[in-house]
């Protein structure tokens, strides 16, 4: 089974990307699996989440793991054609709120053990200039950190610039 990992800015296409690649890893609809990792704080956020829904609608079902994803990925690997995660970077921000960081180790270790082809979304925090806080530091760190761990085990990395995908590691899909 492979790991493919989609990176990317802020509205540089990774999900649309990445829910097309599950959708062509895995032409039944029935075999998809979504992980969703935000949870509602806000009205804004529950209307993206809400737009997320709406567009993978009939073609996924979904699991919510806003912290334990590693759990959620061996839960349902073995009755999965694919798996999507969208996405790492509100999963980093969750491990830090609940304070929850040692779930890293057991992502990279699921991911590892998966029965199934696993796609998972993050974006690239590090372009950026430095934050100007202790805790939006700490959150850029860690997820780099993360990004680094993921795109190890991955057989795959893309990069979306503009809507576009750069094929970082593996071959072009």
């Amino acid at each position: 089974m492979a790991v493919y990992l989609i990176t990317g800015g802020a509205r540089s296409g990774k999900s649309t990307f990445a829910e097309d690649l599950a959708c062509r890893l895995c032409p039944d609809s029935s075999g998809r699996c979504y992980i969703a990792t935000a949870e509602v704080t806000d009205d804004e956020m529950k209307a993206r989440i809400e737009r997320h829904r709406e567009r993978r609608e009939g073609k996924f079902r979904t699991v919510e793991a806003p912290v334990e994803l590693g759990k959620a990925i061996t839960e349902n690997s073995s009755k999965a054609g694919v798996i999507l995660v969208d996405c790492l970077t509100v999963w980093t921000n969750n491990l830090l709120y609940y304070g929850k960081e040692e779930e890293r180790g057991k992502l990279v270790a699921a991911l590892k053990d998966s029965k199934c082809d696993v796609v998972l979304v993050t974006n690239e925090t590090g372009m950026g200039i430095v934050p100007a806080n202790e805790l939006s530091r700490r959150f850029r760190d860690l997820a780099g950190f993360i990004n680094q761990d993921v795109a190890a085990v991955s057989d795959t990395v893309v990069l979306m610039v503009c809507g576009l995908p750069l094929y970082v590691k593996g071959a072009a899909l």
